[in-house]
């Protein structure tokens, strides 16, 4: 049976952050702290584990970190206020609103009230430009940049591979998409979606299949090419009596039946998600630098 490639994401961001470490006291000899504002409205139990994640880095590297709590009754006008707040303040560098915020909220009213500049989650209107244009002054959203330092790590080419991302949010599927085809990654790239015809036989051309459309465990072994590189971006919470917890946490791919068939693939957890803050953080430094040039 074939042993596939784990791509261990908790070990290349440990590496990441290491390099932010430094860079961070680099920047601090300089009288530069970088500053990253997180906020929270509600209390989804889950968006609350993240915003604690994150903060936690944040103290870990030397940055300056804030963490705004706000009740689910929040309205659009005061969050906006904010917003607003947290751009004018020059000890802040980054600014992340945690996503999904509440229904009464407009979220993309949200993300196009943050400054360009300090939209480290790069959902802005003006950096979805700078990607799709190439210019690296933008920010690249975090998870799939975080797909594309554990491919390049790991020594995957995607030159002239055909890849396969399942899913077309603006937060993985289309900008990583993007990357994909970006003129340093060169691969051929097909965006498919719940509506695509024949899903499955799609994801078999795949040399690298990304699996980014939140269904737990929906990508089964016979959609997958012997030898592919599987990315799971899913993180799916599934009802699990043995466990203490109550759920046990699966990716968008059926990895006991999928990993046998690859060259390698990603765990969940363990995978994508820790690339996903790491990269927040360099977001985050990039900024800072922009901002104290």
């Amino acid at each position: 049976m074939n042993t596939p490639k784990i791509l261990d994401g908790k070990a290349v961001a440990a590496a990441v952050l290491d390099e932010c470490r430094a860079e961070t006291a680099e920047l601090l000899a300089k009288g530069i702290q970088p500053g990253l504002a997180v906020v929270l409205v509600g209390a989804d139990p889950a968006s609350q584990v993240y915003v604690g994640s994150k903060a936690r880095t944040c103290a870990e590297l030397g940055f300056h970190s804030v963490k705004i709590e706000l009740p689910a009754e929040t309205t659009q006008e005061e969050l906006l206020q904010v917003v607003k707040d947290l751009n004018a303040d020059p000890k802040v560098h980054g600014i992340l609103v945690q996503s999904p915020p509440p229904k009464h909220i407009d979220e993309e009213a949200i993300i196009r009230a943050i400054d360009p500049r300090k939209d480290v989650d790069g959902f802005h209107p003006e950096n979805v430009a700078k990607l799709v244009l190439e210019d690296p002054t933008g920010f690249v959203p975090c998870t799939p940049a975080g797909c594309m330092k554990l491919l390049e790590v790991s020594g995957i080419d995607t030159n002239g591979a055909e890849a396969v991302v399942i899913g077309r949010s603006m937060i993985v599927g289309k900008p990583m998409a993007l990357l994909l085809v970006a003129k340093n990654s060169n691969a051929t790239v097909t965006i498919a979606h719940s509506r695509s015809k024949d899903l499955p036989g799609i994801c078999r051309r795949a040399d690298i299949l990304i699996a980014a459309v939140g269904r737990p465990e929906m990508v089964k072994a016979d959609w997958v090419k012997p030898g592919a590189v599987v990315i799971d971006v899913g993180i799916n919470r599934v009802e699990d009596s043995s466990k203490k917890s109550g759920y046990r946490l699966t990716g968008d791919v059926a990895y006991s039946e999928v990993a046998p068939l690859t060259s390698a693939i990603t765990p969940v957890p363990g995978g994508v998600g820790p690339m996903t803050i790491a990269m927040l953080m360099k977001n985050t430094l990039q900024a800072a630098r922009q901002f104290g040039v």
